[in-house]
């Protein structure tokens, strides 16, 4: 109980429900952390201390007298700046939000005060989730606690950052062309982007209407899941959400991997996109410790990454600049220079493309169902090199686009990305894996065995 800061979400729980620990004391011992180092990581946009502080007392209170609000009762939340919280601003990170302040909660928000938890406050991002670390920004850019000159990940920087600096043991992310899972494959964390329309994203900015996701980041599987689980629900006024019976996201946390079917994609890391070779020894040991297991390991294919790659530049600056338009003619210099470059294209292309990758979509989406139905779980790299310098931007630049995330935000399947060992310089390295429509508990089952059988679970960051 010494190191507070490391409890998960779970364990919080547990010591909260016997009581040999507040909501009060976690949350002191988190802001003191916080205030000694996230000077260093700049996870935090602004935390909302006092707010805090009476939501865990309220908490407190609520344990005393044997009301427990949910399966969160008590336990920290970050929040990334994209998604609204009541009285706070939104401000994207971007100069153009800075007086936006929010008028009610995004609809994951009020789920998690429904739950329990307790909001810290707004988390870094990159520029409107597009621009990449950036240096001409209102806030600095978020650090990787692993080695605080490299790049944690994004867009959801502040989110992989906190979690993996052990500022919270929650945070929520969005993922439009792999923004939760960067940060989990950079920090060593876990982040599952979920299956689409499982969670709504009403309250949240957009990026790209159909290709947009909110998702959990966390240190654990089992938190994983339990976030999850707070969040999942349909909501009738997001377009993009589905009315589903999947819920109960942890049931299978326990049962293995045995008989289970696993395709890994390599083609992926070796031909389409040659992986660094620690990326390429570290995914064919997860295939290996999946089999000790008792997993059946076979190779498949899917399109190229290629394919996938330019479907999801065309959707998304195609849908980006429907948003941005307004604000790119009439405030182009309040853009960094990142967001401004990447969200431009987007003036550029016809129609009929836009309409073309639409279509184009619906056959890789074909193609990857064919495949689930000889498997049940993909596995496949996340990222094809460890985080780069943060301030080596045309390094951060060539290897930002070197993934393979975004295949399934094109086809919207759940995909979860986790440590998978580390890099030569001590760096995460990172493995992805991938599931059937709302089968988002198959695949945590899966990253949950992995996380069991690993030989380097419960590695931390050292940040004093």
């Amino acid at each position: 109980m010494s190191d507070l800061h490391w409890l998960s979400a779970s364990q919080a729980s547990r010591e909260f429900a016997a009581r040999r620990l507040s909501p009060v004391e976690l949350l002191n011992a988190l802001l003191a952390r916080i205030d000694a180092l996230d000077p260093k990581i700049n996870a935090f946009i602004r935390l909302d201390r006092e707010p805090a502080l009476a939501a865990a007392r309220a908490a407190e209170q609520e344990i005393a007298a044997g009301r427990i609000r949910g399966p969160l009762h008590g336990v920290p939340v970050g929040i990334k700046d994209i998604i609204d919280v009541a009285g706070l601003p939104t401000t994207c990170h971007s100069k153009i939000l800075l007086d936006n302040v929010a008028k009610a909660d995004a609809v994951v928000v009020q789920k998690l005060r429904q739950a329990g938890a307790i909001v810290l406050g707004k988390l870094s991002t990159h520029e409107f989730a597009i621009g990449g670390p950036s240096f001409d920004l209102p806030f600095p850019p978020a650090r990787n606690p692993w080695n605080r000159e490299h790049h944690p990940g994004g867009s959801s920087s502040g989110s992989g950052a906190g979690v993996a600096a052990g500022f919270f043991p929650l945070a929520l992310g969005t993922d439009t062309g792999g923004s939760v899972r960067n940060p989990a494959s950079a920090c060593g964390i876990v982040g599952l982007k979920p299956t689409y329309g499982l969670v709504s994203r009403r309250g949240v900015f957009p990026l790209s209407f159909t290709l947009d996701h909110v998702g959990p980041l966390t240190r654990s599987v089992a938190d994983n899941a339990l976030l999850l689980d707070a969040i999942a629900g349909h909501d009738p006024a997001d377009p993009g959400s589905t009315p589903t019976q999947a819920r109960y996201f942890g049931r299978h946390l326990d049962r293995g991997v045995a008989n289970l079917r696993i395709g890994f994609v390599r083609h992926f890391h070796e031909t389409d996109m040659p992986a660094h070779p620690e990326v390429t020894a570290a995914l064919e040991d997860v295939a290996r410790v999946l089999q000790a297991e008792g997993a059946e390991v076979t190779t498949v294919t899917l399109p190229k990454l290629t394919e996938f790659s330019g479907l999801n530049r065309v959707i998304l600056c195609s849908e980006a600049w429907s948003i941005h338009a307004p604000w790119l003619r009439e405030r182009p210099g309040d853009y960094g220079q990142l967001a401004r470059r990447r969200l431009l294209p987007g003036a550029f292309i016809p129609a009929g493309d836009y309409v073309g990758a639409q279509r184009r979509r619906l056959q890789m989406i074909a193609a990857v169902e064919d495949v689930f139905r000889d498997v049940d779980v993909l596995l496949c790299a996340s990222s094809m090199d460890p985080a780069s310098r943060i301030e080596d931007a045309e390094e951060t630049l060539r290897t930002y686009s070197r993934q393979a995330r975004l295949p399934f935000n094109v086809t919207g399947h759940p995909a979860l990305a986790m440590r998978s060992g580390f890099a030569s310089n001590g760096l995460p390295l990172s493995v992805q894996f991938v599931g059937r429509y709302f089968e988002d508990a198959t695949v945590l089952r899966v990253a949950s065995a992995y996380e069991k059988a690993c030989s380097h679970k419960g590695l931390q960051p050292r940040l004093e």
